[in-house]
């Protein structure tokens, strides 16, 4: 049994041991989090939700054991495959899909939702990947590197767009850094973003012309101008109504202070909205502290350094997956605690493999796996390297 247990935990072990301790933060943030949810949702069975987030929790952490089993290099064409699906998949969600805070970013599938955009992610990151590593030298012409980098990223990034402009921004700038780390031309880098900028900016310039015309029509356009506005006006000038979440979320965090008011003693849980989601670590500093808030970050910050050492050691495409989904995540996490801390304004990205959600936690375990499976790769070259430097020692 032990040996079976070795066997499904090969790789960076350092990787293994930070997403325990993100799953154990995640379930005590959770449960104390989600009181006035579990009040409305469920009679006050706050065991319920701690039981539902858990069992999601534990599918996360199956995903990623079991794409941590399948050789990297099999992503290949399993992440390509995946990419030309969730192109349909974000078409449809964009038109036919059902309503999340305001936008269409879910799809029902037997009475569960599924967010596509998580999908998307993970399978662009792939399909770019494969791309900027096997097809390096071939990417010296526009036409090129148009047809196999900027059109896809473009189809996918803008899909995502209309209906979630922070993970369709994210999503771009991962690709970005790693067409960078895989040394692609810096003028197809330079002009790909320009046309991007141009391209986007039209699009927001129309949405607001088109929400002027139509003030009564939900226009998402609107909602990101407002949420802009609102971060870089001064708090006189805002409606207190409108800028609640980002009050309510600092007064958590001053209630805080250096070691925070003790686990389940959260005060702001009951009035902060979303507190088990997109504002959790709000609450895990006014129960934590600044000492618990560190703590995160730090996990965090190390996750990404694991992932950095495998560029060095690893295939093209090994390391470019690897940087592409471990920044993917950190870039997430660091959304999340920025907005939570007033650094950014409000968005609606989850805090990875800690805030309570369903599609979230499942494609962060995929996107964990996977860069275990790459990781295992090296440990057994540097086993064999290893083997041969003391066989030709006793030779």
């Amino acid at each position: 049994m032990k040996e079976k247990i070795k066997k499904l935990v090969q790789g960076d072990k350092v990787i293994w041991v930070m997403v325990i301790f993100l799953m154990l933060i995640s379930m005590l943030a959770v449960y104390s989090a989600s009181e006035s949810y579990a009040n409305n949702r469920y009679h006050g069975s706050n065991a319920f939700v701690l039981l539902k987030h858990s069992i999601l929790l534990v599918l996360g952490f199956v995903f990623m054991v079991l794409a941590s089993c399948v050789k990297y290099r099999k992503y290949s064409w399993i992440l390509t495959l995946l990419c030309w699906i969730s192109i349909p998949l974000l078409a449809y969600t964009l038109f036919f899909g059902q309503n999340l805070n305001h936008a269409s970013r879910v799809i029902g599938i037997g009475g569960l939702t599924f967010q596509t955009s998580d999908l998307a992610k993970i399978a662009l990151v792939g399909y770019l990947a494969k791309v900027l590593a096997i097809g390096h030298d071939e990417l010296i012409t526009f036409k090129v590197v148009a047809w196999r980098v900027m059109l896809p990223v473009t189809v996918v990034v803008g899909l995502i767009f209309p209906e979630n402009f922070s993970t369709a921004a994210m999503l771009f700038v991962v690709c970005l850094v790693m067409m960078f780390i895989s040394r692609l031309d810096m003028k197809y880098i330079l002009g790909f973003l320009g046309i991007v900028v141009v391209a986007g900016g039209l699009f927001i310039s129309v949405g607001l012309m088109i929400s002027k015309s139509n003030p009564d029509a939900d226009n998402r356009i609107t909602t990101w101008v407002n949420r802009f506005d609102r971060f870089f006006s001064d708090e006189e000038e805002i409606d207190s109504d409108a800028n609640f979440q980002v009050k309510q979320a600092e007064i958590a965090i001053a209630g805080g202070g250096a070691f925070g008011k003790s686990p389940g003693k959260s005060t702001q849980r009951n009035v902060l909205p979303h507190p088990y989601s997109d504002f959790i670590y709000a609450i895990i500093i006014e129960e934590y502290g600044l000492v618990g808030g560190i703590a995160v970050l730090l996990i965090y910050m190390i996750l990404l350094y694991r992932a950095m050492r495998v560029v060095k050691k690893a295939h093209p495409f090994g390391g470019l997956l690897c940087i592409g989904l471990a920044f993917s995540i950190v870039m997430q996490a660091m959304i999340n605690m920025g907005v939570a801390v007033g650094l950014l304004p409000v968005t609606g990205q989850p805090l990875p493999f800690v805030s309570m959600g369903g599609t979230s936690l499942l494609f962060t375990g995929m996107a964990l796996g996977i860069i275990i499976s790459v990781t295992k790769d090296i440990n057994k070259n540097d086993e064999r390297e290893a083997e041969l430097e003391v066989a030709e020692a006793d030779s």
